[in-house]
């Protein structure tokens, strides 16, 4: 059974990006990384990075972690603003959409239907890992489906914004165990959580 993981950029305060919900890593961005954060992306979570970084930074490595990449229309948006219909050809990808309709790449599936119903559907598929890139409303749909958390977290606070899994996640604890942790010089953590 494969594992779906939550893997996010955060700030401090829980929040995945400002309240326009616009891209949290272009420069004046609440969460543009330092060279260090880059560096531990590049070494540990290659595939995470999408087609335009992995080309600037040279980084060809294949995934170690997850081969499938899932996503709610709002954030695949950000890479449609940029001209990107795939950031990802280098994972399956799919997209969580009621209203995109068809898919303007046909490497990317565009799913109409039940988030969680197709998540379980890929879970219970052979291969790597699946990664929940967000946004925060399917984080929150998909909820009781996250096995693990990476939070790449940046420290600093904006205060309000989108949060992690936006306002669709029912009051329902989930104890995680802490597993990873790094520290970076810049002051960015990367905390693995398992449930």
């Amino acid at each position: 059974m494969r594992k779906l993981t939550y893997c996010i950029a955060t700030t401090l305060d829980g929040f995945i990006t400002d309240p326009s919900g616009g891209n949290p890593f272009v420069p004046g961005g609440p969460l543009v990384p330092a060279p260090d954060y880059v560096e531990h992306l590049v070494e540990h979570y290659p595939e995470i990075l999408p087609v335009m970084a992995r080309e600037a930074l040279g980084v060809t490595a294949p995934g170690v972690l997850f081969d499938t990449v899932v996503e709610g229309r709002r954030s695949y948006r950000i890479g449609l603003d940029a001209g990107v219909t795939d950031a990802y050809p280098h994972l399956r990808h799919y997209v969580f959409s009621t209203t995109l309709g068809h898919s303007p790449d046909p490497a990317v599936e565009v799913v109409g239907t039940d988030p969680v119903a197709k998540v379980r559907e890929l879970k219970s598929e052979e291969g790597l890992g699946i990664w929940l890139i967000g946004g925060g409303e399917l984080a929150g749909t998909l909820y009781a489906e996250i096995d693990e958390l990476i939070l790449k977290v940046a420290p600093v606070t904006i205060g309000s914004g989108i949060p992690l899994f936006g306002g669709k996640a029912t009051y329902d604890p989930h104890h995680f165990t802490l597993t990873e942790s790094v520290v970076l010089p810049s002051g960015a953590l990367f905390l693995t959580y398992s449930r």
